[in-house]
């Protein structure tokens, strides 16, 4: 008897079909002047945003970029999609050098990366309506669907899970989830094939978060397309992507695939970041299962930032040759293929519970110990 054939999901098409990357970013470095002086306004330092990172997101991959705020996350997504113009570095697309591409030579790629932005609010334009807005780049590329503009529009809007006889009407009649479904029907009117999302549900009610992510999870399997899912939520990134790149102070300090991240991460920042996560007891035993990390003093400033590695003015296990040799991001031995670490003195892949908590700051240091006389 004959074997009922099965076919591939999308995804799976584009990700077996070929193993070259989709997209990859080599040394991508962004530094913003500082101008200061009077009368003359002269440049009198740099604010290092990105500095020299390396990223590679294959076809139809979820690729997570996580990290505290400033770290230089929507930077780097904004360089991606060019935006912005990077100070250094190349981005690649498909094989094709578009670092120094002129408008007219990024006309024919605009359309195959889009983005998805973190303000749903002022991310759409108010005096147009939703049919205009997600039809508009269809007008600007040129491209006229089987069927008109206007009945691609009404299927996008499904796609969403929007009502298609919401065409005509204008952002401020919806709620700030449903404007963010807005936003990720006008990222798939040109069929990308790679969609920044910086932040899409930082700024949505947690209620709506799920939902928002479970639809650019559908998006993601049903169509093939790949993400990059920048945030600086642990739990939604984990839930989303496949491989994760964790930021600190503009540098990409550990990628891996997802359960390699969070159940066996290296980087002490890394450790650090998932000691902070919180966790439901819902059982009522001990909570001393997971390690607890608790860092000194805030993040450093990206115009004067520590030299060698950028974590050792808050990291436990700092020596000299952390401030003297900036640690590159290789693989270590013991790590799986693709998990890579940027760390002289790593940690051990666990993040079980330590015989000490590391509280490097004095103050809180100082109120445990009142406390527990």
């Amino acid at each position: 008897m004959k074997e009922d054939l099965v076919l591939p999901t999308p995804r799976e098409a584009a990700a077996g079909a070929s193993g070259e990357p989709l997209l990859v970013a080599e040394g991508l470095t962004k530094h913003f002047p500082v101008k200061g002086g009077f009368p003359v306004r002269r440049t009198v330092g740099q604010v290092q945003a990105v500095d020299g990172i390396d990223l590679t997101v294959h076809v139809g991959e979820s690729f997570g970029l996580v990290g505290e705020s400033g770290c230089g996350k929507s930077t780097t997504g904004r360089l991606i999609t060019r935006l912005l113009e990077p100070t250094g570095g190349t981005i690649s697309y498909r094989g094709r050098d578009i670092t120094r591409a002129s408008r007219r030579q990024l006309a024919p790629i605009r359309s195959e990366i889009q983005m998805i932005f973190q303000d749903p609010y002022s991310s759409l334009n108010p005096r147009q309506t939703v049919g205009k807005i997600i039809s508009g780049p269809m007008e600007i590329n040129g491209i006229d669907p089987a069927g008109g503009r206007e009945k691609r529009v009404r299927e996008l809007l499904e796609i969403v899970g929007l009502n298609p006889e919401h065409f005509n009407r204008f952002p401020h009649e919806f709620s700030g989830g449903q404007r963010q479904r807005i936003g990720v029907a006008r990222a798939l009117a040109l069929e990308p094939k790679l969609i920044v999302a910086d932040e899409p549900v930082s700024a949505l009610d947690v209620s709506i978060q799920a939902q928002v992510v479970n639809l650019l999870q559908k998006v993601q399997e049903e169509l093939g397309i790949a993400f990059l899912f920048i945030a600086h939520d642990l739990a939604v990134v984990r839930h989303f992507s496949q491989r994760v790149a964790v930021m600190y102070l503009g540098k990409v300090i550990e990628v891996g695939d997802r359960d390699s991240i969070y159940t066996r991460p290296r980087h002490p920042y890394t450790h650090a970041l998932l000691s902070a996560v919180p966790e439901v007891n819902v059982t009522g035993g001990d909570e001393s299962g997971r390690e607890r990390i608790r860092l000194a003093g805030d993040v450093p400033s990206p115009i004067n930032p520590p030299s060698g590695c950028r974590f050792r003015t808050r990291c436990w296990k700092a020596q000299d040759k952390c401030a003297a040799e900036e640690p590159p991001l290789v693989r270590l031995s013991g790590n799986r293929d693709g998990h890579l670490t940027a760390c002289h003195f790593p940690e051990e892949p666990t993040i079980e519970a330590r015989e000490q908590d590391i509280v490097l700051d004095p103050a809180l240091a100082a109120l445990e110990e009142t406390d527990e006389d």
